[in-house]
């Protein structure tokens, strides 16, 4: 044996280097977070591509109505007052006729004492409508001077910048609907005098001595235009028989009906617009009158409805609408400025309260709101929600607070 190999010291032998245990740890823990945050992005669902909506502050308004029709404020008819021998009329719809122009020739049959009692009560009758008109007239006048009064006022304190412009647009709009009123007031006031004209005419003519009676000539109340003749024929009439209709196409209202429900929030003066009637732009009315008899209606859906009528009095020149045209109707009830609203559709019932969605970092959050005025399009928003919001517009089922949505393009 060689000593020298047995004398050589023992080497150890090198050893593979290890590497730190918590090393191992993080670099399993890098690949199973990327792993997880790879399967999110490939397994998590696309945010929900839904209509967004900005919170709006401006004005806002709130209206009724419905289709309504213009009509002739005041037509007047003329009625055969005894039966009688009807000329021929040779007047045409749409004629012309000044105030006492001849419209209808009547030939008074003879009279027997019950006809003639009932001339005389029909005399009667007209002198008191006749008395009533002119009170009707005197007050309407008086009703105008306290609007032209309160427009003077009103102007003033525009000027001195104490009440908006706004007030001025309302007092100007009551004085036109007063002065409207008070021409139709004096308009029937002198129809009432006709009539009575009329009925003593027809008396004295039954009352004429001789076989042949004079002929009774029915003249027109007012300056306007034919409506229609009902009776174009020569032939023999009874008492009562509409002959000719009379009127003034320059003086139209409008009338509309709305549920009884929304008539109690109505109230004269209150602006009416127009639409839909054929032209490029809305024309202005003004409320005159709401009714006070309902009346029943039978609605497309075969419901029963108390309706009533709302009458108008045109602000602006009704151009070529005539009587009985179609116009689409809506009175302003309540109406804003500087309002903040947001979509009539982004609201939802949670029981008795109100709420909506907001977009919030790509996210939506649910949030309860206080809502006040409404109508078809918008909600006025009292509380609960910031000016620079930005809501859906359209919620659905299927969305829940923190879900991740994106604008619809």
């Amino acid at each position: 044996m060689d000593t020298r190999t047995m004398s050589r010291p023992l080497q150890a032998e090198a050893l593979p280097e290890q590497k730190p245990a918590y090393k191992k740890y993080a670099a399993a823990a890098l690949a199973v977070a990327a792993l997880a945050l790879l399967a999110w992005v490939l397994l998590a669902p696309a945010p929900l591509r839904t209509e967004l909506s900005p919170v709006t502050v401006g004005p806002m308004q709130v209206s009724v109505g419905n289709q309504g029709q213009v009509r002739i404020h005041d037509k007047y008819v003329l009625a055969a007052p005894v039966a009688g021998r009807l000329a021929r009329s040779m007047l045409d719809d749409g004629d012309p006729v000044a105030r006492g122009s001849l419209l209808a020739t009547l030939h008074p049959l003879p009279m027997d004492p019950r006809q003639r009692g009932q001339s005389e009560a029909r005399l009667e009758s007209a002198r008191a409508l006749a008395r009533e008109a002119g009170l009707r007239a005197r007050r309407a006048d008086s009703d105008l001077q306290l609007a032209a009064s309160e427009r003077a006022r009103i102007e003033k304190l525009v000027a001195e910048r104490f009440v908006s412009q706004q007030a001025m647009d309302k007092a100007g709009a009551a004085e036109a609907a007063a002065r409207a009123e008070a021409d139709a007031a004096r308009a029937r006031a002198l129809a009432a005098q006709a009539d009575v004209r009329s009925a003593e005419a027809a008396l004295i003519a039954a009352d004429s001595a001789g076989g042949e009676q004079r002929p009774l000539d029915l003249r027109s109340p007012v300056d306007g235009y034919v409506l229609r003749v009902h009776e174009k024929s020569e032939r023999t009439v009874p008492a009562g028989t509409p002959l000719v209709s009379v009127g003034d196409p320059a003086a139209y209202e409008i009338v509309v009906d709305v549920l009884s429900t929304d008539a109690v929030k109505i109230r004269p003066g209150q602006t009416m617009w127009l639409d839909d009637w054929g032209g490029g732009q809305s024309l202005r009315a003004v409320v005159r009158l709401v009714e006070p008899v309902a009346f029943t209606k039978v609605s497309a859906l075969g419901v029963e409805e108390q309706r009533v009528n709302v009458i108008g009095t045109p602000v602006d020149g009704l151009g070529p609408l005539g009587d009985g045209y179609r116009v689409e109707a809506r009175v302003v009830i309540w109406e804003g400025q500087s309002v903040r609203t947001v979509p009539g559709s982004s609201l939802f019932r949670v029981g008795e309260a109100w709420h909506l969605f907001i977009v919030d970092g790509g996210r939506i959050r649910e949030r309860e709101v206080a809502v006040g005025q409404r109508n078809q399009d918008r909600a006025e928003v009292l509380s609960g929600l910031p000016d620079d919001a930005v809501v859906v517009r359209f919620p659905g089922n299927q969305m829940k607070d923190g879900m991740r949505v994106e604008p619809l393009e």
